[in-house]
């Protein structure tokens, strides 16, 4: 078998592995389409061009000689060449273009009506001879066969209406115009005409739009077909600014009114959203009569026939309401309250009108759009009568685009209901909650402004656990985006989050939200959210009024960011100084933030230090001399080190490059710029001290709170002692009387012989009792609590003592016995309370006796100082006389020796 299968094989290459025959012949399968690409010896000199030809003459060559992709690249490029050389590219190129179009292809046509309509766009024309020019080639091609180039080619002379000048205009558009508007052109040439008629109304006084171009329109209105009168409905929107209210109200409304009653829906809802448009220019009268059987008529229609007006009907809810309050009755507020109520259910099980899910679900976005223009229509006193059904069920709605429209306008809701926001704070729930991230970016945008509404009303928000609730769901919104791949989502998150240092107390906003937003800032990995996290955290530390709770923040960013393990987190850390230096002042800046910062020359990885590099202008910056002098030798001594020390190439060349930015630093910035930012640091280390002031206050009035508790305390306290005083007084009162009592019986017994009873000598000893104990308190003027009870005891048991002893009449009863002495004993205890009060303030008058004693005594020692510096002065005086004195006496007695010794010498001579 084997010699007759190789006598078979034909003959072909080298035996090899399979493997790398395919190879082979893939290769060779892959090689031929590109030899058959190539081009040949011929084309490429065809499609080679002279170097020396300028942008011009080489624009002329293609156009004359290229291929089409060369004169459409020419063409495409026609906008560059006007506005490097306009007069030569109109004089030259223009012209070659306009040769090139006649039985050019859709490319080259879609390329010319492009760059024509760019020119014209850019106001690159300065002479309207070039407008004319583009105008004529416009004109030529406009109808064109193709429907795309036709209508790209009006666009172009659309746009060159508006720059053209009215005879132009007049001459070579509108006279064709009349020609084309009848009915046997082109149903495409007829709804070009519409569109320049709306356009051209523009440029011409009222007199020649009512004269020339209102018949024209009129007669396109009654076109037979139905898109040339929707055409033209959507144009007379225009065409009525121009001629003006007066010419408005008598031509073209009864046109509007007629096609609004037309047979075709779609030319209905054209002539009704004219209509609603022109509702500004109409008086009450014409809103009474016209407008608003209108309205009540699509109200009652839209509900059995067209989607369309129904459509066009909830987008217009909201402004045909407050365009026509003032007009309506009340019952008709209260149909056309139903009728908003009706849409909003639109295309839901609960409706029995069954209709297209995507025009229902556009009917309640309309729905939501209008909601705050609803709510001023119905006053936001009624809306959870009213309007608070719909919202709320717009609000759970099964489409998202429902609720992600109702999140995005439930600020300007909030905003209406001021006081009565709590009413919606379910919904609030409901939309942080939800399960689509389109609904909370939407929320997202005006988040800010809702929570200052909602969390300003705090009182409504305490009841029930409102605040709480509010608190977690935002909470649950941030862990959701997060744990998303939506990071820009959760950059606007943070940036939105930022605005409840404002709303929320300190220690509330430092428990809930503090941790989180620093758990973001060294755990997420996008820059962007990092960075916004830095800014919020921030702003957490700025705003927030306890010292404890900033020191524990600062410490925090000190130790896990500026001391971190991880060179990530010291790179945040400094991210974290660029955003302190926008949010806090320079003082507060250069004390806690500078250093840390500084002492980071020392890390051992290069991108930190690079990093630092880029961020010392910024710190320096923040310094001013003299005040900070021992700072700005800290920076010195940083760039210096990295100067002498730094190995690593990319950190030296950034610190080069640093160098040069710090010594043009303080030349670069001009004055005004330099006072614009002390005025904004002023500002902010004015509003610092604020803070510290309001968190001094908060301190004080605590510390009052709890001065008040305590001392209420001890009232209660002191007042509890009374009374258990009193109760063992009335107790020792009672023991007497009964001690008494039991002697006026054996006093009775022993003297009942005898009718009468004289008194004993025990009278007058009993009688001086008492005042031996006022003086006993009289004395003790110190006023200590011990003293005066063991006083008020001792006088107690005097008194039970003298009242025991003293004599009793047979006939007298005890009863009145013991009123006596409880009227004494409470007597007794005034007079006791009175001493006690007069022994404090006799105290008290001692003790300012004493201050002013003591005030005497330091202006007398004053005084006698004042006394021995003026003895002292005096002595010295005198001593100064003395000496004087004392040099006169030598002096005359020198001279009365020298006459002596004379006369003496004298008399020897003699």
């Amino acid at each position: 078998m084997l010699p007759g299968r190789m006598t078979l094989s034909p003959p072909g290459p080298p035996c090899g592995p399979p493997e790398e025959l395919q190879e082979l012949q893939e290769l060779a399968f892959i090689e031929r389409p590109i030899r058959r690409s190539l081009k040949t010896a011929e084309e490429i000199d065809q499609l080679t061009v002279d170097e020396d030809l300028n942008d011009v003459e080489r624009a002329v060559y293609l156009l004359s000689m290229g291929q089409e992709v060369q004169r459409a690249s020419v063409i495409s490029n026609l906008p560059s060449l006007v506005r490097q050389n306009p007069a030569e590219t109109f004089r030259r190129v223009v012209p070659k273009v306009r040769d090139v179009l006649n039985g050019a292809g859709a490319e080259i046509q879609l390329a010319a009506a492009t760059s024509f309509l760019t020119i014209l766009q850019d106001d690159i024309i300065l002479i309207h001879t070039h407008t004319y020019s583009i105008l004529k080639t416009v004109l030529l091609h406009l109808n064109h066969r193709d429907a795309v180039v036709s209508s790209a080619w009006l666009e172009t002379l659309l746009s060159a209406i508006n720059a053209l000048p009215k005879e132009t205009i007049k001459q070579e558009v509108l006279n064709p115009l009349l020609y084309q508007s009848q009915l046997s052109h082109s149903l495409q040439a007829r709804l070009a005409a519409c569109r320049i008629l709306g356009r051209a109304s523009c440029k011409f006084d009222s007199l020649i739009v009512k004269k020339e171009l209102l018949p024209l329109a009129r007669s396109l209105c009654r076109d037979v077909e139905p898109e040339v009168r929707v055409c033209m409905c959507h144009q007379l929107e225009s065409m009525a600014r121009a001629i003006g209210v007066d010419d408005t109200r008598s031509e073209l409304l009864p046109e509007m009114l007629e096609l609004a009653g037309d047979e075709e829906g779609s030319v209905r809802l054209a002539a009704f959203d004219s209509i609603i448009s022109l509702m500004e220019m109409m008086d009450g009268d014409d809103r009474l009569h016209l407008l608003v059987p209108l309205v009540m008529s699509a109200c009652d229609a839209s509900s059995q026939v067209d989607e369309g007006v129904m459509v066009s009907l909830s987008f217009q809810f909201g402004k045909l309401c407050s365009g026509l309050a003032g007009s309506l009755s009340d019952e008709q507020k209260r149909l056309l309250l139903q009728k908003f109520q009706v849409l909003c259910m639109a295309g839901l099980p609960a409706d029995e009108n069954q209709m297209d899910v995507g025009e229902s679900t556009l009917i309640r976005c309309n729905c939501c759009y209008n909601l705050p223009a609803m709510l001023a229509f119905v006053d936001p006193a009624h809306f959870l009568s009213d309007l608070y059904p719909s919202f709320s069920g717009l609000c759970s709605d099964p489409e998202v685009s429902v609720r992600r429209s109702v999140a995005a306008g439930f600020h300007q809701v909030v905003k209406m209901l001021g006081s009565n926001v709590h009413v919606v704070h379910k919904e609030l729930l409901l939309l942080l909650q939800d399960n689509s991230l389109e609904v909370l970016d939407a929320l997202m945008n005006h988040l800010d402004e809702t929570l200052e509404v909602v969390l300003s009303r705090g009182d409504n928000l305490m009841v029930d656990n409102k605040l709480q609730e509010l608190l977690s769901a935002l909470l649950s919104a941030e862990q959701k985006v997060g744990s998303s791949l939506r990071w820009r989502l959760h950059e606007k998150l943070l940036h939105r989050y930022s605005c409840l240092s404002r709303l929320l107390p300190g220690e509330l906003l430092h428990q809930t939200f503090s941790a989180r937003i620093f758990m973001i800032l060294t755990t997420n990995k996008v820059l962007p959210v990092q960075k916004e996290a830095s800014r919020t955290f921030c702003t957490f530390l700025r705003y927030n009024r306890k010292q404890e709770q900033r020191q524990e923040m600062m410490e925090r960013l000190i130790q896990d960011l500026a001391q971190g393990r991880s060179y990530w987190n010291r790179l945040r850390f400094l991210d974290v100084c660029e955003i302190a230096t926008e949010i806090f002042s320079r003082k507060y800046f250069n004390k806690h933030f500078l250093i840390p910062a500084l002492e980071l020359v020392h890390d051992p990885v290069a991108n930190v230090r690079y990093k630092l590099c880029q961020l010392l202008p910024r710190l320096r910056s923040s310094l001013r001399l003299p005040a900070d002098k021992l700072l700005l030798q800290k920076l010195d001594f940083c760039v210096q080190k990295f100067l002498c020390r730094e190995k690593d190439k990319d950190v030296v060349a950034m610190i080069r490059k640093t160098v040069l930015e710090l010594d043009k630093l303080d030349l670069s910035e001009p004055f005004h710029k330099r006072h614009e930012w002390d005025l904004l640091d002023q500002k902010k280390e004015k509003e610092e001290m604020l803070l510290l002031e309001m968190e001094q206050l908060e301190r004080q009035q605590s510390d009052g709170k709890l001065n008040s508790d305590k001392h209420m305390e001890r009232k209660r306290r002191d007042s509890k002692t009374s009374l258990s005083s009193t109760k063992s007084m009335s107790v020792s009162s009672s023991t007497g009387s009964s001690t008494s009592g039991k002697e006026t019986r054996k006093a009775k017994l022993s003297r009942s012989r005898s009718l009468s009873s004289q008194p004993t000598s025990s009278k007058p000893a009993n009688s001086d009792r008492p005042l031996k104990v006022k003086d006993l308190s009289s004395s003790s003027g110190l006023g200590k609590s011990t003293r005066d009870d063991s006083l008020r005891t001792a006088h107690f048991t005097l008194t039970t003592q003298s009242t025991s002893s003293m004599p009793v009449l047979i006939r007298s009863k005890t009863t009145s016995l013991l009123d006596q002495a409880s009227m004494l004993e409470q007597r007794d205890h005034r007079s006791s309370t009175l001493d006690h009060r007069s022994a404090t303030r006799d105290h008290r008058n001692n003790m300012m006796e004493q201050r002013t004693s003591s005030l005497e005594e330091r202006e007398h020692r004053t005084s006698t100082l004042e006394h021995r510096d003026h003895r002292t002065s005096t002595l010295g005086q005198r001593s100064k006389t003395m000496e004087r004195g004392c040099g006169m006496k030598d002096s005359q007695s020198r001279k009365l020796s020298m006459n002596r010794k004379s006369s003496s010498f004298q008399s020897e001579r003699e």
